[in-house]
């Protein structure tokens, strides 16, 4: 499953699966638990592929974060919990992604990615970044096929 159909919805913890859109918003379910909530559009919901942290260079997507823990962590959980210490948690974040902006990313900022990277993990949604198309097939136009 990518990550355009997971969700976090403002004032519920964890993530959500997107099952299906209503007239009045959408119906989700908890990766945590399993249990189907109807979301309204007037909530504060995220799509975790829209996501993106900010590096002293550019904005880095969610999912190529996430593939930076996995390949530090060989696949499975991290080593650190989302509930250690902001120090810790900034150490940690420091070795996944040594370029992060430490002024506009914040502790809480990384518990999140933490939290969120291992229910993803847990729910075997281990697939961040998709393999991208090295050549696409040469495509020929009207005007070479009279020549």
């Amino acid at each position: 499953m990518a990550l355009d159909k997971i969700l976090s919805i403002g004032g519920r913890p964890g993530l959500y699966k997107l099952l299906t859109q209503t007239r009045g918003g959408f119906v989700g379910e908890s990766l945590l638990d399993g249990k189907r909530v109807t979301v309204g559009l007037r909530s504060n919901v995220s799509v975790l592929s829209e996501i993106a942290i900010y590096t002293l260079e550019e904005e880095l997507p969610l999912k190529e974060v996430f593939q930076k823990i996995k390949e530090k962590e060989d696949g499975k959980k991290t080593s650190i919990s989302h509930k250690a210490d902001k120090i810790e948690l900034e150490e940690y974040f420091f070795e996944v992604l040594p370029n992060y902006d430490e002024d506009r990313v914040y502790a809480s900022d990384i518990k999140k990615i933490i939290q969120w990277y291992n229910i993803l993990l847990d729910n075997n949604i281990v697939d961040f970044v998709e393999e991208e198309k090295d050549a696409e097939e040469p495509t020929v136009s009207a005007s070479e096929e009279e020549e």
